[in-house]
């Protein structure tokens, strides 16, 4: 769809940026067919032609499948032999060494895989770095000490793809090593079986998938060999995949993968899974973050995730993968206490960090925005747990690529987050190429990157000349694009269920985005140091209670502060509030623009 109506007139909201409709003409023709073909409602209808979604494809979509979405995993390079070579050591019982990243996607990764070798009864154990002794991916002291505990197979997942030095270390000490990843590929790979479908020579058409999901694509064509070799019986059943996808969708929703296609499939199946609480480590984190309601994609991004990546950022790397595996209930529920702590010390690190790194960017940035396009900044001391917390939160207030660095003497590591149409992860390759950065590599929209002190201006101008002319262009067309018009009494949790069936939404599958046109401010006030409550009323009466987060000190929290008895259009998704037993529809804010004060083009 390319939007070009202007909604309500406003080409300059509170946040400096147009609103437009996220249909076009073809998409309004395309919403009013699924509406009369399918029987859908008309916002649902919408948000499905806003996505793509065919009148054809329309039923199909509502109710994703694995089986219909996924294809056959050997259309992954090297799939095959990574099978064959997992299989010898199956039917062997040859001990394997996992080695996972300290994320999300890494630990459920991990968990996968150890999950699927304990069923069949093999030997394993899981490695996963500390972030600042170790760093990012596999290295050779790690691989040595893999190698003295026996292993005989090294599966490196989450990482692996640009380790060249360790994984010659492996084979040169007896270990067979296979990589399963999804990392941007340098042209020249390792010497080892490596499936990643990000691969330049990989025509799979499986890039958006994550670690987790290139795992549980082998385990599928594993299982699939293990069977025509007679491994499984009566007394040894073949494991049940289906029910290991709860830690694919995790793994898929904290990685901020695409939820389309096989993704979506794959987040949909795994979060009924998750209902059915049967993952005692899940259930632990689940029960300590208070999560109310159904297992939502909002619970796995913002509540669930961000536990798990506590411990990898400012704890023990090994918590969260140990966690998912776990089947005592008393263990699962003493080390989810512990992450809970440690992200509680996460986000006070945060809070410290942020407002010296702001300072930094504003500075770059200039007062206005006549300075740097990428922001890049850097810290003596600041923890590199939270380094890609700290961009992430550039890149929301400055609406650009950033990067966070800490440095210890003179190395500093560093994380970088993009915006839509912005590619940091080919980037960061090139600037590793062209002997900038040490090491370095990642996604479109997240990278990592490791430097000497002496390079970082260098850094800051390669970055900048490289992403210029697209983050340019990425920014001018920048616009909040709207599902849909609403009044505050048609938000209804009934509304909500039924666009639910169009989810889970996330990267790649946006949630749906209403406006509220000239909905008077009834109430407001700060909630915290950084967010704002409110309540608008329509011209019924109907009221709709809203938060903004992080805004408070920004144009969209002091222009709504001071729009107290005034109409405002109001932009932002709707969620289910279930405080107190009760269930409400909230607004979460987006943008908002004093009604009468807008121009249409």
């Amino acid at each position: 769809m390319t939007p070009t109506r202007t909604i309500l007139g406003v080409e300059t909201s509170l946040r400096g940026r147009p609103w437009s409709s996220r249909l076009d003409m073809a998409g309004e023709a395309q919403a009013l067919a699924i509406a009369q073909l399918g029987g859908y409602g008309d916002l649902l209808s919408r948000v499905l032609a806003g996505r793509g979604v065919t009148p054809a494809a329309a039923a199909a979509y509502l109710e994703p499948t694995v089986r219909d979405l996924m294809p056959d995993p050997s259309v992954l390079a090297d799939m095959d032999r990574a099978v064959d070579r997992l299989a010898q050591a199956i039917l062997a019982g040859d001990p394997v060494a996992i080695f996972g990243d300290y994320d999300v996607d890494g630990a459920s990764s991990s968990a996968l895989l150890a999950d699927y070798l304990a069923a069949c009864g093999v030997p394993h154990f899981i490695h996963i770095p500390d972030r600042i002794f170790e760093g990012y991916g596999p290295n050779v002291e790690a691989i040595r000490s893999l190698a003295e505990r026996g292993a005989k197979l090294l599966v490196t997942v989450d990482c692996g793809t640009t380790s060249h030095e360790p994984l010659l270390e492996a084979q040169r000490l007896g270990l067979d090593p296979i990589v399963l990843d999804h990392h941007q590929a340098p042209e020249v790979l390792p010497d080892a079986i490596i499936v990643n479908p990000n691969r330049l020579d990989d025509l799979s058409g499986l890039g958006p998938l994550c670690a987790a999901g290139v795992v549980f694509m082998t385990l599928v064509a594993l299982q699939r060999r293990l069977r025509a070799d007679g491994f499984f019986s009566a007394t040894k059943p073949a494991p049940d995949l289906l029910h290991a996808l709860d830690l694919v969708a995790l793994a898929t929703v904290a990685d901020v993968a695409a939820l389309t296609g096989l993704n979506r499939a794959f987040v949909v199946k795994g979060l009924a899974v998750m209902r059915e609480r049967g993952r005692p480590g899940l259930r632990a984190l689940f029960d300590i973050a208070s999560a109310d309601g159904p297992a939502s994609a909002y619970h796995l991004g913002y509540l669930v995730g961000p536990r798990i990546n506590a411990g990898g950022r400012i704890g023990d790397a090994a918590l969260g993968a140990r966690l998912l595996t776990l089947t005592d209930d008393t263990e699962a529920g003493a080390i989810a206490v512990t992450l809970d702590r440690l992200n509680r010390e996460r986000q006070a690190l945060e809070l410290a960090t942020l407002e010296e790194a702001e300072a930094e960017a504003l500075h770059q940035v200039g007062l206005h925005d006549e300075g740097a396009t990428i922001i890049v900044v850097a810290g003596e001391g600041w923890h590199p747990g939270i380094v890609g917390i700290i961009a992430g939160r550039l890149r929301e207030k400055f609406g650009r690529p950033a990067f966070a660095i800490a440095f210890t003497g003179e190395s500093g590591t560093g994380s970088g987050r993009s915006i839509l149409g912005v590619d940091l992860g080919r980037s960061v390759r090139g600037a590793v190429d062209a002997g900038i950065l040490r090491k370095g590599g990642g996604h479109a929209m997240a990278a990592g990157v490791t430097l000497d002190r002496d390079r970082l201006d260098a850094f800051r101008v390669f970055i900048e000349a490289d992403l210029l002319a697209a983050t340019a262009e990425a920014r001018a067309a920048e616009s909040l694009l709207i599902d849909a018009t609403l009044t505050a009494a048609g938000a209804t949790p009934a509304l909500l269920a039924s666009l639910e069936k169009a989810g889970p939404y996330g990267a790649g599958n946006p949630e749906p985005v209403f406006v509220f046109p000239a909905h008077r401010v009834v109430d407001v006030a700060p909630a915290g140091t950084t967010h704002v409550r409110f309540r608008i009323q329509a011209g019924d009466g109907a009221t709709l209670d809203g938060i903004a987060f992080r805004v408070a000190a920004e144009p969209l929290g002091q222009g709504l502060l001071a729009g107290r008895g005034t109409a405002m259009h109001l932009a932002g998704t709707l969620s289910l509030d279930r405080y107190g037993g009760r269930e409400r529809v909230q607004l979460r804010l987006l943008d908002a623009a004093p009604a009468g004060a807008t121009r249409g083009r």
